[in-house]
């Protein structure tokens, strides 16, 4: 079976993944995480599409149980090789996030940075990743993530944002096409991995305004669901989303 370009891509990205521009926020991310599980060191927090683990690294510094869970073998080796030079007991394994084998045993999940949703090729794929997400969860349990906004590219220029936020060997991101009738941008990336190969992969990403998220959180369960621009390492409750953020904050609560 052909590999999808999300695989493809995390495939011997480790060490670029964390130069990533999209990879520096992670320290005021985890502050605002902090605020809203009441700084609760109780807590078992699942941290969906873990990547390198770079939140899952911050919050267990910081006392905090969590297990960190990605589709990609060589993102998770990074991470356990970054916990290892840490000092820190983190469980990373390697699961698809549209088929999870927890039911009713985390109190917060966090996906932060489109940890595979919605990078899914069809939205009932990203819909099977918010029911796992759900599923994983406890009956009174927080959930907070990241997903791109799709009032941004009715606004704006997704290339143009891409390569004003891109530095001199990260990810490049070329003749997007954004479809308004599906909400996906269709694009070619480029990258170097980490053994200088070149990769040059056909993307494409979902984007969902605000009203479909929170439609899709209801038929989960989800109670309050309060949505929040996101800016890269400085989370507020004070960001009404607007047009002009590339990313949501999403709090949901059950």
């Amino acid at each position: 079976m052909k590999k999808q370009w999300y695989e493809t891509l995390f495939e011997n990205y480790g060490e670029k993944y964390d130069n990533e521009c999209f990879a520096q926020g992670t320290m005021g991310e985890c502050d605002f995480i902090e605020k809203e599980i009441n700084f609760n060191k109780s807590l078992n927090i699942i941290d969906i599409g873990c990547g390198t683990g770079r939140h899952s690294i911050e919050l267990s510094r910081r006392g905090y149980s969590i297990t960190g869970i990605d589709l990609s073998a060589s993102l998770l080796e990074k991470a356990r090789e970054k916990a290892e030079q840490n000092g820190l007991q983190i469980e990373f394994s390697q699961h698809d996030a549209r088929n999870l084998p927890f039911v009713n045993q985390f109190d917060v999940a966090i996906m932060m940075c489109e940890g595979g949703f919605p990078l899914m090729e069809t939205d009932e794929m990203n819909y099977e990743i918010l029911r796992n997400v759900s599923k994983s969860l406890k009956d009174n349990a927080k959930f907070i993530f990241t997903t791109l906004n799709g009032l941004f590219p009715v606004f704006n220029s997704i290339e143009e944002f891409c390569a004003s936020n891109t530095d001199d060997g990260n990810a490049t991101y070329h003749n997007n096409n954004f479809d308004v009738m599906t909400f996906r941008d269709y694009n070619i990336t480029k990258v170097v991995d980490d053994n200088g190969e070149e990769k040059e992969l056909e993307c494409n990403e979902r984007y969902y305004i605000p009203s479909e998220i929170t439609w899709l959180l209801k038929t989960l369960g989800f109670t309050k669901i309060e949505i929040f621009g996101a800016k890269l390492g400085a989370f507020s409750r004070e960001d009404k989303l607007t047009t002009g953020d590339f990313e949501m904050l999403v709090v949901a609560e059950r």
